[in-house]
């Protein structure tokens, strides 16, 4: 049963207040009350109660948690579940900056899909799109888990979305062949021994750069030519699983990186863990030192390089010579081995397993378009083939 009645009170100060109060029952039999300045606030407010109440999908306020609070209770969860350090150093961020700024004191049991329309076009405004599609994808794993605590029973923000045209999707970067070949060549000829078993095993083997950095020698099986995935290096080099149940893995390796990795073998100095690239202190590698240092210094080498723009004009060093920048990052080179790979005809669902993909879509999502490109060069093979045919049987015929 529910109803509106107006009540009056004297307020602390000497003043008489009056407000329209709202009675109900819950969803649990417990009776409720709610104050509203307006009749019409509250009379649109039981309306919608009233629903949600038949539904069982109302939360009593008095039994709802803030945004901010909802927030604390999803880091703290994710750090139980030990999350990588960047994973929650980016959720941190996007609560920090951009959600608990603009909604963190709103009560979950008052947040509408209104709401949460207007709170997504205001960080469409002032943030780049992906960037804003991860802040609204946060929020809603925030609500997410503070409904399975039972702090709000419906969430609202699940059916909001940031849409992207087909046209705004970004392509990844992939060298070209010849870029490889000129990045293999200068690798070779590299005073950095590591330098040419790296670039191999980064363009043939599609490891993320996490997974190079923690990568031990025990995965790697020269009879068999192959390298294994069990574990990677995280932002703060601590070596753990990898980034989930798909990333274990084993893939192929062509002759010339087992050859390498069998040369570098003698070389490599020890290290605890027995890595493959370990640092020069003999311990996991930085993401910064491997991509910045022994891979910038092969692209440069290579000539796969660009100049530096500062303030719109070419960045200068000491001697008033161009400073050069690397053309691609360690994770360009993992989109050059699925390349390769598809260009191979090698079948979407071997892809995806070789590059530790937790599903087929992301492949498709990420590769799709060299899927269609590798479709249309076979069915012009096919085309050419069956032009020539005719001509070939009738040769065959006069001899």
């Amino acid at each position: 049963m529910t109803s509106i009645r107006k009540r009056s009170w004297t307020a602390p100060d000497g003043s008489e207040k009056s407000g329209w109060q709202v009675d109900y029952v819950d969803s649990a039999g417990q009776r409720r009350r709610k104050q509203f300045a307006r009749k019409k606030e509250a009379e649109s407010w039981i309306t919608t109660a009233a629903y949600q109440v038949q539904q069982g999908t109302h939360t009593p306020d008095s039994q709802s948690i803030t945004i901010a609070k909802a927030a604390d209770l999803w880091i703290k969860r994710g750090e139980r579940e030990k999350l990588e350090a960047s994973t929650l150093a980016a959720y941190d961020q996007h609560v920090r900056l951009h959600i608990a700024p603009l909604c963190g004191d709103r009560k979950l049991s008052q947040v509408t899909r209104p709401m949460v329309e207007g709170w997504r076009d205001t960080w469409l405004e002032k943030l780049s799109r992906p960037m804003a599609t991860r802040v609204l994808r946060s929020l809603s794993a925030i609500v997410s888990e503070a409904q399975s605590r039972g702090y709000v029973a419906q969430n609202v923000v699940a059916g909001v979305k940031v849409r992207r045209a087909k046209r705004e999707k970004p392509r990844v970067a992939i060298p070209t062949k010849a870029e490889l070949q000129a990045i293999l060549k200068a690798a070779s000829a590299s005073t950095e021994p590591m330098a040419h078993p790296l670039a191999l095993m980064a363009i043939f083997a599609g490891l993320r750069a996490s997974e190079l950095r923690g990568l031990p020698w025990r995965c790697i099986d020269f009879s068999a030519a192959t390298v294994a995935v069990d574990q990677r290096a995280d932002l703060k080099n601590v070596i753990g699983p990898p980034k989930s149940e798909a990333g274990y893995r084993t893939i192929p390796l062509p002759p010339s990186a087992v050859a390498a990795l069998k040369i570098w073998k003698l070389a490599c100095p020890p290290s605890n863990d027995e890595l493959v690239f370990p640092s020069i202190a003999k311990r996991v590698m930085s993401h910064r030192y491997m991509n910045l240092t022994i891979m910038r210094a092969v692209q440069i080498a290579a000539g796969v390089c660009d100049p530096m723009v500062k303030d719109g004009k070419p960045a200068l060093d000491q001697d008033e010579q161009p400073v050069m920048v690397q053309r691609y990052s360690l994770h360009d080179f993992r989109h050059a081995a699925a390349s390769l790979w598809i260009e191979q005809r090698v079948s979407p669902k071997r892809v995806q397993a070789w590059m530790g993909h937790s599903s087929i879509q992301v492949t498709f999502d990420t590769y799709g378009h060299l899927f269609d490109q590798a479709d249309q060069d076979g069915a012009v093979a096919l085309a050419i083939e069956r032009e020539l045919a005719p001509t070939r049987h009738l040769d065959d015929a006069r001899t």
